[in-house]
């Protein structure tokens, strides 16, 4: 069983209840546009952390995490790119390897709106946390928390972050 704690989109902002909602996580994932390596190394000495880069991100955090980051934790193959669309209208740049492969989880960022949604055509789950940072058109800043079990998905949870 694995606690993962998710965010996107902090377009440099740092916010200590990040740690203090992580806390219980086995580990954290941002789904891009961290913004600055700043908040990248403070998530990363807390927790174990995956990621991958966003359209903001410069080339410090693009040495340090990939455009499209496929790993398997807890027996759950996972695909995380920042910016992946949604079920019915998944982003071109990745709409062949969800086709020609898909994962059972599918993460990704963008567009500052929280998304957990169902794909029953490819049989995974989407999940895009919305945006944990203050910068964009987004009213409430959001997290992510779920539960990886043997394969499945449990306990998942929207942390929304009062200004």
């Amino acid at each position: 069983m694995t606690k993962i704690g998710l965010l996107s989109d902090t377009h440099s902002h740092w916010d200590e209840k990040y740690l203090y909602y992580f806390e219980p996580c086995d580990e954290i994932w941002h789904a891009g546009d961290f913004g600055s390596m700043e908040v990248a190394g403070k998530l990363a000495a807390f927790r174990p952390l995956r990621g991958v880069y966003g359209n903001i991100d410069g080339q410090d955090i693009r040495k340090r995490f990939p455009q499209v980051n496929r790993f398997t934790t807890d027996g759950a193959e996972v695909l995380m790119k920042h910016i992946g669309g949604y079920p019915g209208n998944y982003d071109p740049s990745i709409r062949g390897s969800l086709m020609a492969r898909p994962p059972k989880l599918f993460v990704s960022g963008h567009s500052h709106i929280l998304k957990v949604n169902y794909d029953r055509t490819l049989g995974l789950l989407h999940i895009n946390p919305g945006a944990a940072g203050v910068y964009g058109f987004h009213k409430v800043r959001t997290l992510v928390r779920f539960t990886i079990d043997n394969g499945g998905f449990k306990d998942l949870e929207v942390i929304e972050l009062a200004e």
